[in-house]
């Protein structure tokens, strides 16, 4: 039985459902009954209703009810699969290898995470060389006997005597940071709270670090306040967080987000300025000399025209990857002492999209996208191409990171079968060594990916991978799982996921299509896919399913779509906009009122992807169109349905996941379930731990074995 199962389903019935005639497994539901408000808002003269306007109160006793009863017919249909089990026991299985993080060196020491295979969460370890048995440093895992206290990030300052981490609780973005000492391995008195979208960033003599942070807010409202007028401050290890001095601030400015970053050099502070989520920035900085918190603010990059990132310096000279006058993005050097000055280009923009750069032993390290598969070019400091490096088959790289005297780097490569190795690369020689290699229970022989290109509704040719175990029939016949994300410049490369390698084991097919909307080729790609563009993104993955069921992959009755998050509106979108085409959907943690997404938490700083209903009649409009909240249809056959949410959730707060359920279920005229899964102490993903990962993967394809015909 999950554990998330209410204490009183210990029964054989469930309240609130109740078990089919013995010819129908599949039990008839009868969903607890959600009231409907009369709640009408005035869009630019539009009247809209919101019925379910109440169940945004996620403190109120009658949403609590209504999640407990929504949880008991939910995990009562679950536990009535009888493959569930089988399913958990394989994940388990599974996710039971040892895997380790990226490496990096501060103070002589290198410091990575290490999951034996089954803890929650990946504890922290260090070592002088990597030969020898690592120290344990930190374990997450005895912060909380459930797992659901997580490490948001952790940053160690340059003579590696403290460890900066930061740990959210429940899945929550609120971030509490404190300080270890790396000899003694003890935490010392050092506690900062209410940061949030935040790293830890050292000065060069270890005495502190820039972190950002929101003024103190209600505890009660935190997970659904909105977030404005984010502060850097400076943190001197061993004093009180009421001491810190406030480095910068914006008042005039309540949307821009501030992150602070030291260079490798310690002479300068970094200030990066957002807006939403539009990858367009501006950078700001100041010199160290005189301390932490003196001396003039120099808005180096002032516009917010283009995205810059800082990636490293040589003294004044300081290098950005930037999709300024280059969609693609490209690499260029600023000279801070001569303002007015034009600036210098390294590397011009290529054919592919220029995904990342680091500056590593001298070196520029560039990773590329080729059809959202990595490739990484080395050029020298004058933008004179060196070499490539190179990997063991189609895939993804990350990491790259270091300094810029640095020898050595690591970084990780992944596949859709292909277990996360950790190598370290040799900057001055090109040499790869593999650092850590996972050992995964499964045959990645028995397995292919193979990349297919088809149309979209105008003509765009949209790239998919397709997974699935060899000798597949295309008979139509086959369950096929399609993700996708469509999104904020936000990329999907293969990856390999112990989850999605139980579902192939099933007999699944699993499908990724690279939507507009997302960074796969640029700036010009994820224009092409938001605010009035974004019908080319529900375009774009009703066209992967069409073109999958035309080349006998699967059928409509077999085809299940799934994405979180931004990704959950697509679900969204595509099931109100072709209900026919689907045999399954899964939107998790998505974005359902488009009306209303930006009244909560963070979510005003969508609109730079979406548009704002309030601010224009025309946008109002547009999103009203696709809004999957507002284009449920009573009467409508909708295809089986599962919807994921958290309770914790204060990124996308799970109001729109819970009105999406209720007005979905009222509405549903076919045989088709439509269910809510609602998880306890948990966010809106990250950190999550291992147990609660392997309870809901299994719970997913469960459901889908159920609802998809599969034996």
């Amino acid at each position: 039985m999950s554990r998330l199962l209410p204490a009183l389903l210990t029964g054989s019935l469930l309240l609130g459902a109740t078990l089919a005639t013995a010819k129908d497994a599949k039990p008839a539901l009868q969903y607890p009954e959600t009231r409907k408000g009369a709640v009408v808002d005035d869009y630019h003269g539009n009247k809209v209703a919101d019925p379910y306007r109440w169940l945004e109160d996620a403190n109120s006793p009658e949403t609590q009810a209504w999640v407990e009863k929504q949880n008991e017919v939910t995990f009562g249909v679950l536990r009535s699969i009888p493959v569930r089990e089988k399913i958990r026991a394989r994940l388990t299985k599974i996710f039971d290898y040892e895997r380790y993080g990226i490496p990096f060196k501060e103070g002589g020491r290198y410091f990575f995470a290490k999951n034996s295979g089954l803890q929650n969460q990946s504890p922290i370890y260090t070592t002088q060389a990597l030969d020898q048995t690592p120290l344990l440093l930190l374990d997450p895992n005895t912060l909380a006997a459930d797992g659901t206290i997580s490490l948001s990030s952790y940053q160690v300052s340059p003579d590696g005597r403290y460890l900066a981490y930061g740990v959210q609780t429940s899945g929550s973005d609120w971030i509490e940071w404190h300080v270890r000492d790396v000899e003694t391995a003890q935490d010392l008195p050092d506690k900062i709270e209410w940061s949030k979208f935040s790293g830890a960033s050292w000065t060069k003599d270890s005495k502190g670090f820039f972190y950002s942070r929101y003024d103190a807010g209600d505890e009660k409202t935190k997970l659904q306040t909105s977030n404005y007028f984010q502060k850097v401050y400076y943190h001197l290890v061993g004093t009180p967080q009421s001491d810190d001095p406030l480095v910068y601030e914006r008042k005039d400015q309540k949307e821009w987000g501030l992150g602070a970053v030291v260079s490798d050099d310690g002479k300068y502070l970094g200030i990066h300025v957002s807006q939403g989520t539009s990858p367009k920035n501006r950078f700001f900085f100041r010199a160290l000399g005189n301390g932490p918190t003196k001396g003039e603010v120099v808005e180096l990059l002032k516009e917010g025209e283009a995205m810059y990132q800082f990636i490293g310096n040589d003294g004044p000279l300081f290098y950005f990857r930037t999709d300024k006058d280059a969609p693609r993005r490209r690499l260029i050097a600023i000279d801070t002492t001569k303002p007015g000055e034009a600036p210098k280009e390294i590397v011009p923009q290529s054919e592919e999209a220029l995904d990342a750069a680091d500056y590593v032993g001298g070196r520029f390290i560039c990773s590329y996208l080729k059809d959202a598969k990595t490739q990484v070019r080395i050029f020298d400091v004058i933008g004179k191409k060196l070499g490539e490096v190179s990997f063991p088959g189609i895939g993804t790289a990350a990491g790259f990171g270091g300094k810029p005297d640095d020898p050595e780097t690591f970084y990780s490569f992944t596949g859709f079968t292909r277990p996360t190795t950790i190598y370290r690369y040799d900057v001055a020689t090109g040499d790869n060594k593999i650092v850590f290699q996972p050992k995964v229970d499964f045959n990645p022989d028995d397995y292919t990916t193979e990349q297919v290109f088809y149309p979209s509704k105008d003509g765009t040719k949209v790239p998919m991978f397709i997974t699935y175990k060899k000798g597949l029939k295309k008979d139509g016949q086959n369950a096929t799982y399609l993700y996708a994300y469509g999104g904020f410049s936000i990329s999907l490369t293969p990856t390999f996921s112990a989850a999605n390698l139980t579902w192939l084991e099933m007999g699944g097919v699993y499908a990724v299509a690279n939507l507009r909307g997302g960074g796969e080729y640029g700036e010009a790609w994820h224009e092409a896919g938001m605010k009035k563009n974004k019908q080319n993104v529900f375009d774009d993955f009703i066209g992967a399913a069409e073109w999958l069921i035309a080349n006998k992959y699967t059928s409509t009755p077999k085809l299940a779509i799934g994405g979180g998050s931004n990704g959950g509106l697509l679900v969204g979108a595509c099931l109100t906009q072709r209900p026919d085409l689907f045999g399954a959907t899964l939107p998790a943690v998505g974005v359902m009122d488009m009306l209303r997404f930006q009244k909560f938490t963070i979510g005003w700083a969508w609109t730079s992807d979406y548009g704002s209903a309030d601010d224009d009649a025309a946008m109002f409009a547009y999103l009203r169109g696709y809004s999957p909240y507002h284009n449920l249809k009573p009467g409508t056959k909708y295809p089986a349905t599962m919807v994921t949410t958290s309770d914790h959730d204060d990124r996308v707060v799970p109001a729109h996941s819970y009105k999406f359920a209720a007005a979905m279920q009222a509405d549903q005229a076919g045989p088709a379930p439509v269910l809510i899964r609602i998880e306890t102490k948990s966010g809106h993903g990250a950190g999550r731990p291992t147990a609660k990962i392997i309870e809901e993967s299994a719970d997913r394809w469960a459901f889908l074995w159920r609802e998809l015909g599969m034996r």
